[in-house]
C-alpha cells in the first residue's frame, strides 16, 4: 500500500522555498550550491544525501540547452502524438521512485536476473537489506507489481546499482529482470553496450532524471527530467542505447525536448516553477514507454500540493531540439 502522509501546505513550503533561496543568493545573485545546486553548471554538482556527483559536467543530463536548436520534425512528430494533453507530474507524497543511499561499508549480495540477463551487468549489487530497502511502489519488497524499480547509490564508490521488476525471495535473495551498474563519477554515455536496455527502455539511468527533494528546496534542479510517452519508435538516439517502440512515425528514444522559453509561467506556484527552470534550461529526456508526458521524480513525503500546478502546462508548449552530440 502506497504511504500517503499529509502535504506540506501550500504557504508553508511556499515560504520555506523563499527562505531557501534568499539564504542561496548574495548581491551577486549567485544560486545556492547545496543539494544539488551548481552555479553555472549542471549536474555534477555533489548531492548531499549522498556526497556524490551526478555524472560528470559535460554529461547528456547536465547540459544546457537553451541554446540548442530546434528539430522541427520531431516537434512535429510529438504534436501529432500528443495533441491537447497537459504534462502530468508522475510523483508526490507516497508515489514516484525511491532511492536507497547505502554506506561504502554495505555488504554486496546476489542478484538474479530472471528476464534480461543477458543484458545486464552481473552482481553482487551492494543492496539493502529488505527489511529497510525501498521499492518503487510496495512497502514489501516481497511482493511488487508492476514497475517495482529498485535503485542504491554506495557512498564513497559513488557507484550506482538500479534493478527493474524487483523483489526478494527469503531462499533466492533478490531477484530482478534485469539490472545496470554506473559509475556516478564518469559520463554515462558509454557505460552502456549500444543496444543493451537497463532499467529504462533507452537504457539510461533512471536516477539520473528524478528530481530530488533535497535539490528542489534548495531551489534549482540542475538536470534533464525523464520523460515517457506511449508510443516510441524503433530506433534510439543518443544518449539512449536502447529502443522498445516500432514503426518511425513516432519519436525516437534518447529524444530530448525543451519547454519553449516564450512559455509565460507565473500563474504557478512559485515550487512549481522550479520545475519550469529546468524544463526550459535541462529539458526532459524521452527514457520509457508510459502515459504521455508525464514525469518522474523522487518518492518523498514532503512534497507539497503545489507541484500540481505543473498539470497547468499543455505538452505544446515543448519542442523538440537537435540531439546534442
Amino acid at each position: 500500500m502506497r504511504r500517503m502522509p499529509s502535504l506540506l501546505p501550500r504557504t508553508a513550503f511556499a515560504a520555506l522555498l523563499a527562505s531557501s533561496l534568499t539564504a542561496g543568493c548574495g548581491s551577486s545573485g549567485a544560486m545556492h550550491r547545496g543539494a544539488g545546486g551548481h552555479a553555472g553548471g549542471g549536474g555534477s554538482g555533489v548531492i548531499a544525501s549522498s556526497g556524490c556527483p551526478l555524472f560528470t559536467p559535460d554529461d547528456a543530463w547536465n547540459i544546457d540547452i537553451s541554446g540548442a536548436a530546434v528539430d522541427a520534425t520531431q516537434t512535429s512528430v510529438v504534436a501529432a502524438a500528443v495533441g491537447t494533453i497537459k504534462i502530468h507530474p508522475d510523483f508526490g507524497p507516497g508515489f514516484g521512485i525511491p532511492f536507497n543511499v547505502v554506506p561504502s561499508s554495505q555488504k554486496a549480495v546476489p542478484v538474479t536476473f530472471d528476464t534480461y540477463a543477458d543484458e545486464s551487468d552481473p552482481g553482487p549489487y551492494p543492496l539493502p537489506d529488505p527489511s529497510v530497502a525501498r521499492v518503487e511502489g510496495t512497502d514489501d519488497p516481497h511482493s511488487c507489481d508492476g514497475d517495482c524499480h529498485l535503485l542504491a547509490v554506495q557512498m564513497g564508490t559513488c557507484m550506482l546499482y538500479e534493478g527493474y521488476a524487483c523483489h526478494y525471495d527469503n531462499a533466492k535473495g533478490w531477484i530482478c529482470s534485469n539490472g545496470a551498474k554506473w559509475d556516478l563519477k564518469k559520463k554515462s554515455y558509454g557505460q552502456r553496450p549500444e543496444g543493451w536496455t537497463s532499467v529504462d527502455a533507452a537504457g539510461l539511468p533512471v536516477y539520473a532524471g528524478l528530481a530530488r527533494y533535497e535539490e528542489f528546496t534548495a531551489g534549482e534542479i540542475t538536470h534533464a527530467l525523464r520523460f515517457t510517452m506511449s508510443k516510441t519508435a524503433a530506433r534510439h538516439i543518443a544518449p539512449a542505447t536502447h529502443d522498445a517502440g516500432s514503426g518511425t512515425t513516432a519519436p525516437p528514444m534518447g529524444l530530448r525536448v525543451r519547454l519553449k522559453a516564450s512559455y509565460d509561467a507565473s500563474a504557478l506556484a512559485p515550487e512549481a516553477q522550479v520545475f519550469v527552470r529546468a524544463m526550459k534550461k535541462y529539458g526532459m529526456i524521452l527514457a520509457d514507454n508510459g502515459s504521455n508526458f508525464y514525469f518522474q521524480s523522487e518518492d518523498n513525503p514532503n512534497w507539497p500540493d503545489s507541484i500540481n500546478d505543473l498539470k497547468m502546462i499543455p505538452a505544446s508548449a515543448f519542442e523538440a531540439i537537435v540531439s546534442p552530440p
